[in-house]
């Protein structure tokens, strides 16, 4: 007779009854600081919602450039200190309350909102309603174009979709939904086809035994957050194994372990607090919208809990520090263990640096517009290293970062080719004179426009954004929403 191990009785109410004697408590301060608004949250502590808070803060495309955090004996005590995009307090009504009611409902796990702000408002880059295809390989020119002109061979139709590339690896994750049922894929038979298919174009330029993988998810209500899910896909498919081509140094008792500054000038450094039982974890890197939540994320998918932290951010730099144990309580003490934090977190400060031309594209949605535009840029030789599309109403809106195959800025001459080809209006930013330029051209039956941009700095003006959405989301269904003053 096979005897079974025990396992203590876990009351599930336990967690409710601690919610309902010591509730999320969320202030919004709007005096304490001159320049930014305050963000303070006091809660029962559980492992996850550190990056959960974090994340409801730049789904709203709000910049986090100071946050101090504890959360030691089951409590946690957070303050973030945040402005929108373009360096202002957050002070309307609507929008206060509804981060507010976002916090406290990923304090108890749920999606539901009761405010002003409709429930089905949140990021079109996490789609519950539509199959989603996730795909890791080999990074390449034209790969994007081969994968959505399948999709649209296939009669299926793309409602959002986030690619990143780093390290020669590329990972996308892509929504879509029967062009026929107006729905998720549901027949076994088809998804098996749309799989197989995919599979086909990630093979065609790997190697034997090389990693790839595509696979296709039904929707589901309790979904990872995709950007989140982007990590753990580029994590798995190896792609911080790069990282360490810069070397190491260790100290001679084996307590500091650091990371040299690599291409994008990221420095990590992990040693050990043995009076105080902690890992102490080091970022400094460029500061970038979201980084804050890529570190959390990386921290929190690799059983990490962050006890302490301080960070902040000083004209263009950021500092991050950590106190750290991992989930079963011990800190880093072997040193493959401090290597592999060093080197996920450099791949997770890496990401999402955006290299190339900035390309912003908003037209008429329709089956097949990403095959079409993901065309034109196969064909003028622009390679995409990154990339962000959604619909708003019924417009398809998105950001591609393109440079030129052979690793080259975009030319002039290369850029009017795709504008004539897409159609519209071009925007051209000048970064260095701190001024944009436009230039007419014929319009078109689906008046697309595009607008264009060098980028990777944070002083760049805010094109689209997948947080963007959820912003005109909020503006649409709040009646009392006034627009932020520039």
């Amino acid at each position: 007779m096979e005897i079974s191990a025990y396992k203590p009785y876990g009351d599930p109410e336990f967690e409710s009854l601690i919610e309902r004697i010591h509730p999320p408590r969320v202030c919004i301060d709007n005096d304490s600081c001159r320049d930014c608004t305050i963000v303070k949250v006091d809660s029962a502590n559980k492992h996850g919602i550190l990056l959960e808070m974090v994340q409801v803060l730049t789904d709203l495309d709000l910049v986090i450039s100071k946050s101090y955090i504890c959360s030691d004996g089951g409590w946690l005590m957070d303050v973030f200190h945040v402005t929108d995009q373009l360096g202002n307090k957050i002070t309307d009504e609507s929008l206060i309350h509804y981060i507010e009611q976002a916090i406290c409902a990923s304090r108890r796990g749920s999606r539901e909102i009761q405010t002003c702000v409709d429930r089905n408002v949140r990021p079109r880059h996490v789609s519950m309603e539509h199959t989603a295809m996730e795909m890791t390989g080999i990074d390449r020119p034209g790969l994007m174009s081969e994968i959505s002109a399948v999709l649209a061979e296939l009669g299926c139709h793309v409602s959002a979709a986030v690619a990143w590339t780093h390290n020669k690896r590329a990972a996308c994750i892509v929504y879509v939904e029967d062009e026929l049922k107006h729905g998720p894929i549901q027949d076994p038979y088809r998804v098996a086809q749309v799989q197989e298919q995919l599979e086909n174009v990630v093979e065609a330029h790997h190697y034997d035994g090389e990693r790839r993988s595509v696979r296709l998810a039904a929707p589901a209500a309790s979904q990872t957050h995709t950007e989140r899910r982007l990590h753990q896909l580029m994590a798995a498919d190896r792609d911080y194994e790069q990282c360490c081509s810069c070397g190491y140094e260790s100290s001679a008792d084996d307590e500091v372990y650091r990371q040299k500054k690599g291409c994008n000038g990221t420095e990590v450094k992990v040693e050990n607090c043995r009076q105080k039982g902690y890992s102490i974890v080091t970022v400094r890197s460029v500061d970038r919208p979201k980084l804050l939540f890529d570190t959390i994320c990386t921290l929190t998918d690799l059983q990490y809990v962050v006890f302490h932290a301080s960070i902040s951010s000083f004209e263009s730099i950021a500092v991050q520090e950590y106190y750290v144990r991992h989930k079963n309580g011990w800190t880093l003490d072997s040193e493959s263990e401090r290597r592999r934090l060093t080197q996920n977190l450099m791949a997770a400060t890496e990401r999402r640096v955006s290299h190339g031309l900035r390309l912003d594209v908003s037209t008429q949605n329709r089956v097949g517009l990403l095959s079409d535009v993901t065309r034109v840029f196969r064909e003028s030789g622009l390679s995409i290293s990154r990339a962000e599309i959604g619909i708003q109403g019924e417009k398809a809106v998105g950001t591609f970062y393109v440079k030129d195959a052979s690793g080259q800025a975009v030319n002039p001459e290369t850029l009017e080719t795709v504008r004539r080809e897409i159609g519209g209006t071009v925007l051209v930013v000048n970064k260095s004179l701190g001024r944009s330029s436009s230039q007419p051209t014929s319009s078109s039956n689906t008046t697309p426009n595009i607008s264009t941009s060098h980028s990777s700095s944070k002083q760049d003006k805010p094109g689209f954004s997948l947080g963007s959405l959820l912003w005109s989301q909020v503006e649409w269904l709040s009646s009392n929403f006034r627009p932020i003053k520039s």
